[in-house]
């Protein structure tokens, strides 16, 4: 990985890319609220299925935005600013919720850590970087990182309610759903370690030099 000097790009707060981001960052405390209802206040299923609807949307937008910004001319400080904030955000709080209504548990919490730590250190590096007029470049395998993380995300949100549905349509007494989501938040773990790593170094002789 490079990192290059920064060029300035307009702010364009109100472009469509940019709006869509708001749309997702907007979907985080939708799918929490979906998610507290259902686990912690007891509510029906049925709200498991609408924080997975809300989070399957906000997951379309972490495309749509980017593509749209590179397919219209519409590329903007503001967006290259919140875009990873957009997707932290939403995969960090439903992590945490997963945790708490243990479909996220034992061995598994580990790659959830390690996810979550890992966020934290690249935004303090590009943080750092920022004051120094250097930006980090977002590798495609980051990106492959992140629609994985989000993919996982799917299926646990699933979760149960997924396991019953594919256990009674074709009589498998094994909670596919689950295990295929935790299955992918390990591989997603691992490529986050990998990323991480392959971030600190692009970006270590800077902390040196300073």
């Amino acid at each position: 990985m490079e990192i290059a000097t920064s060029r300035p790009l307009p702010a364009r707060p109100y472009s469509l890319p940019n709006l869509l981001t708001y749309g997702r960052i907007v979907a985080v405390p939708l799918v929490v609220a979906c998610m507290y209802g259902q686990i912690i206040l007891e509510g029906g299923v049925w709200l498991r299925w609408v924080a997975l609807i809300l989070f399957v949307a906000a997951a379309v937008t972490d495309f749509l935005d980017g593509y749209l910004a590179r397919t219209w001319g519409q590329q903007s400080s503001f967006g290259r600013m919140l875009d990873p904030i957009a997707d932290k955000l939403l995969v960090s709080a439903c992590l945490l919720m997963l945790a708490a209504d243990h479909t996220i548990y034992g061995w598994s919490l580990w790659a959830a850590i390690i996810i979550l730590c890992r966020e934290i250190l690249v935004s303090g590096l590009r943080e750092y970087l920022a004051e120094l007029r250097v930006s980090v470049p977002v590798t495609r395998l980051a990106k492959w990182k992140t629609s994985l993380q989000l993919v996982a995300i799917g299926f646990l949100l699933a979760g149960d309610a997924g396991d019953a549905v594919v256990m009674t349509s074709v009589y498998l007494g094994f909670p596919l759903v689950t295990f295929t989501g935790l299955t992918l938040l390990w591989v997603s773990a691992l490529l986050t370690l990998y990323t991480g790593y392959d971030y600190f170094r692009a970006g270590i002789h800077h902390l040196i030099d300073e």
